[in-house]
């Protein structure tokens, strides 16, 4: 942490959990980079630990002893999930961390959405499921011969054509039987209609945030760095380890 205070204007308290493993690693993945001021949400500010020197743009750094213990609650709260038999959806369009986020999801065998949020996914997920279940009997017609047998080839490449349409469009919640009962969402406000679909839902949050995000968007917030591919990548990591640990136990 003494390289963090060395470029800060503003020196933080800091209690002895400072050097805690799991702050240096969070500090060296850059998770403490947040914003400039201009563009944090006024929620967040009591995440700030100050502001990197000698830099015209004044970009601001979190209390990573903060991100710590939300992260804590947040791997709490994923152990507890897999205990309990549940669902966890992952969503995180961005360019930067979609692959991220599918590869997360895969680790654990859940759902994701790791490109344009799908509208009425939670929302309207009789519809959408209405597509899943579409999907999936055309794909077993087509497996079984069924198609072949039954219809012209014209009507055949139709058909072809509406699954690769309806995979693409569902992407990574092909398998999705029911709504989730959690979200993990990388960057909240890129995701904002996602969120706002969890929330008409009653779906917990738990979002991986920067400073421009709103910290009531999320159930479970978790302050970072939500740009950076290596601290996507640990938190990630942390969240699908916890809830693969509550399945095992």
């Amino acid at each position: 942490m003494l390289k963090m205070v060395a470029v800060c204007d503003t020196i933080p308290r800091m209690s002895q959990t400072t050097t805690d493993s799991n702050i240096s690693r969070l500090f060296e993945a850059g998770a403490h980079f947040a914003h400039v001021k201009s563009r944090r949400h006024p929620s967040m500010r009591p995440y700030i630990a100050g502001t990197i020197a000698g830099m015209k743009t004044r970009v601001e750094i979190f209390d990573l002893e903060k991100t710590t213990k939300q992260l804590s609650d947040a791997k709490k709260a994923m152990e507890t999930l897999a205990k309990d038999g549940k669902t966890v959806l992952f969503v995180g369009g961005k360019g930067e961390v979609s692959d991220l986020v599918r590869q997360a999801a895969e680790r654990i065998n859940a759902p994701y959405v790791s490109t344009r949020w799908l509208g009425g996914t939670i929302s309207n997920f009789t519809e959408i499921k209405k597509r899943i279940d579409r999907r999936a009997d055309l794909v077993e017609k087509r497996t079984s011969g069924e198609l072949a047998k039954n219809y012209t080839k014209l009507e055949c490449l139709r058909f072809d054509r509406e699954i690769d349409r309806l995979s693409e469009r569902l992407d990574g919640i092909i398998d999705l039987a029911k709504l989730p009962d959690a979200i993990v969402i990388v960057d909240t406000r890129h995701e904002a209609h996602a969120v706002k679909e969890a929330h008409g839902a009653g779906i917990p949050v738990i979002g991986i945030m920067s400073s421009d995000c709103n910290l009531s968007d999320a159930t479970y917030p978790i302050v970072a760095n939500d740009a950076s591919r290596a601290t996507v990548t640990l938190l990630l990591e942390e969240l699908t380890d916890a809830y693969s640990h509550g399945r095992a136990v």
